[in-house]
């Protein structure tokens, strides 16, 4: 989740929700790469969720996408556990 792929998954992830009846889930695992340009898509995807009255769930989230949050303090921002997948 780069720069070199924002545009491409923002459409994806876009379209993902206008087709969600009330929650989005996205799978974080294979996540290997993100950048501010991954963590503020991630941050635009939940704000249209919420805007449109419905919900985005991270879920099972790499160390990589852990790490970032952290970095960030954006952990509160998106008000959910941060688990990386394996790991209870």
């Amino acid at each position: 989740m780069t720069i070199y792929r924002a545009a491409e998954l923002k459409d994806r992830l876009l379209d993902a929700l206008a087709q969600c009846d009330a929650v989005l889930e996205v799978e974080l695992s294979r996540v290997t790469e993100i950048d501010t340009a991954g963590l503020q898509l991630l941050m635009l995807i939940k704000r249209e969720a919420s805007s449109s009255g419905r919900e985005l769930r991270l879920l099972a989230h790499s160390r990589p996408v852990v790490a970032a949050l952290e970095l960030l303090n954006l952990a509160g921002f998106f008000g959910e556990p941060l688990l990386v997948e394996g790991e209870a």
